[in-house]
């Protein structure tokens, strides 16, 4: 009798990595590691690239560059693997993204290292696009559930991985070799995505919204540029004008022939219109303490860059840690989270005003705890509410645009941050003082932002809910 070859179990790790495929998955492991991991190590070394490159007053560029980068790789994607195929473009975005931490780990100056950032964002953007490219043509969709969660983990380790090697490289005094250290892994990345994608596979094409792309740069651009005004007023006017470009490019993006967003996506009466502006809000407000957190905890705590560094990372890790505790909930219970989560969040960067440069460290971690933990109860519940009420037809458009909202948001609040503490004298020098007054006055303006979040929540909720049991 002749030994009978057991097929594999549809959608068991068995059938995942079947036909050739575990090289293929580890490469879009590495991929995705490589841009969850950047975030992290960068915020954990800044303030060593401040004191050798005089760069304090551009702490906000350096994260809004690398998230204004992967706002226009994650809309320019499809397009690209459309044109060239997915073999060559993860090839040259992985190129592209090394090219970027090169820059930064040389750069003579802080405007190289700003441009090794931006760099590397659009490189780091268009891998993360392309690994997700990746599984959809690779992998049978009776799998997707399981490599789609190996992909959620890789951004939970890279939260205790990132703080870690961006603070030992930071307190041995050789920050630069994090850069160098991606830059290897970058173009190992590369040279695997030569030898193990298939040459001939695409993915869609399409074109590329470049007026709204555009009308978003200019308004980031704008808001970062109000950290060189030196007055209140000037930078007032400057971010003002920023934020009025940023709702100017939803405006267009409606009529145009190639829309980066939903069309419902600028309407407050619309489920897609609160929901894009809660995670915008949520996400802005929050970006002061992955910016200036490890500076100030630094300055105000004496904590060394690894220690500065993990308590950033508890906020990354409450999120995974929150997400995955209510991710079985189902009815009115989703409504619950994403209130209870616009209120976690807004709690936290209150907190932060009081906790951030004083007080005991239980009060920081439960701040961090608090802020993280909001995202987690509420984004998966937020995003399932937007593209539910979306039309069929708009709905791959929508799981787009959540990324675009979140990476916008991010930035504007990184570059808000950054022009709030250069008026309080942060960008003249990190001490005490300035890293004290630059706390205070980034929170008490990040926390009614916030606020607003829970209201946009609010009118979320019920308009979701009402929508579904229609």
């Amino acid at each position: 009798m002749s030994p009978v070859v057991a097929a594999a179990v549809p959608g068991s790790w068995k059938d995942v990595l079947a036909e050739g495929r575990l090289a293929q998955f580890i490469l879009i492991c590495l991929a995705v590691w490589l841009h969850a991991a950047d975030s992290l190590v960068t915020a954990t070394i800044m303030p060593s690239v401040g004191a050798d490159l005089g760069g304090y007053a551009y702490f906000g560029w350096a994260t809004a560059g690398f998230l204004l980068g992967s706002v226009v790789a994650g809309a320019s994607a499809g397009w690209l693997t459309g044109r060239v195929g997915l073999r060559r473009a993860f090839a040259f975005s992985a190129a592209l993204y090394a090219a970027g931490c090169l820059m930064s780990a040389v750069a003579p100056d802080i405007w190289t290292f700003l441009i090794g950032r931006l760099v590397q964002g659009v490189g780091g953007g268009w891998l993360a696009g392309f690994a997700s490219v990746a599984v959809g043509l690779l992998f049978p969709d009776r799998t997707l559930p399981k490599v789609y969660a190996v992909m959620t983990g890789i951004w939970g380790i890279a939260t205790l991985i990132g703080p870690m090697l961006g603070g030992v490289f930071a307190d041995a005094g050789h920050w630069r070799w994090a850069f160098g250290a991606f830059v290897i892994q970058a173009l190992a990345v590369g040279l695997a995505a030569l030898v193990l994608l298939p040459r001939g596979e695409k993915g869609q094409g399409g074109a590329i919204p470049a007026r709204q792309l555009l009308l978003v740069g200019v308004g980031v651009s704008a808001i970062a540029g109000a950290d060189l005004m030196g007055g209140f007023m000037l930078a007032l006017v400057l971010v003002s004008a920023g934020l009025a470009i940023l709702v100017y490019s939803v405006r267009v993006d409606v009529r145009a022939p190639v829309r980066l967003l939903p069309v419902s996506s600028g309407d407050l009466g619309s489920v897609a219109g609160l929901g894009f502006a809660t995670m915008f809000l949520m996400t802005a407000a929050s970006m002061g303490f992955t910016v200036y957190g490890p500076a100030i905890l630094q300055a105000t705590r004496g904590y060394s860059a690894l220690a500065a560094g993990y308590v950033i990372g508890v906020e990354a890790l409450a999120w995974t840690v929150a997400a995955l505790a209510v991710s079985n909930l189902t009815g009115v219970w989703r409504s619950r989270m994403v209130r209870a989560g616009a209120i976690c969040a807004t709690l936290g960067v209150a907190m932060f005003i009081w906790v951030l440069t004083d007080g005991p460290l239980w009060s920081l971690l439960a701040a961090a705890i608090l802020l993280g933990a909001g995202f987690g109860l509420s984004s998966a519940f937020m995003n399932q509410m937007v593209l539910a009420a979306l039309p069929a037809e708009e709905r791959g458009l929508g799981g787009g645009a959540i990324n675009t909202v979140r990476f916008t948001g991010a930035a504007a609040g990184a570059a808000v941050a950054g022009a709030i503490a250069n008026l309080t004298g942060f960008g003249e020098g990190l001490t005490i003082e300035t890293a004290r007054s630059a706390a205070y006055a980034v929170f008490a303006v990040a926390t009614p932002v916030a606020a607003l979040a829970i209201v946009t929540a609010w009118k979320l909720t019920p308009k979701a809910e009402a929508e579904a049991f229609a």
